[in-house]
């Protein structure tokens, strides 16, 4: 069951990029969903993750859930190495800065509540999978 939404997921994504974001937004469970481009830590490689989102003014919040697996995602490490990226929201892109968030952070639980919801509780329940703390993402638009 994992593999098939595995590449539901990639098959969003491949939509999502190659529509210019014409069709993607909201495809998935009818989730708002970016596309975040970052450069990969090691390979300097272009990545790119297709990820709900939820809105805290005018920052976009992500999750790093990977699921509720032990190990968090790739493009986490990725925004930690080089918090400069792109996200696409639909057709637009934009520059942001990416900045980590874990339960230490005064702000965390009212930003997980956001994207928990956005998301129908799957966010607690990936939680409650792992021992690691799940970060909430703040993308905030560069400038």
């Amino acid at each position: 069951m994992v593999s098939v939404f595995g590449n539901v997921l990639k098959v969003h994504q491949w939509v999502y990029e190659n529509s210019g974001g014409v069709v993607g937004h909201r495809l998935l469970f009818g989730n708002p969903t970016l596309l975040l481009r970052t450069v990969g830590r090691k390979s300097g490689q272009a990545r790119t993750s297709a990820l709900t989102y939820g809105r805290d003014g005018v920052d976009y919040l992500v999750t790093a859930s990977n699921g509720g697996s032990p190990r968090p995602p790739g493009w986490l490490a990725n925004v930690k190495a080089k918090p400069e990226c792109e996200i696409q929201v639909g057709r637009r892109r934009m520059a942001v800065v990416a900045r980590a968030t874990l339960p230490d952070d005064p702000d965390y639980a009212r930003r997980w509540a956001i994207v928990d919801k956005v998301n129908q509780g799957r966010y607690s329940a990936y939680q409650k999978l792992t021992k690691r703390p799940i970060a909430v993402v703040v993308l905030t638009p560069a400038g």
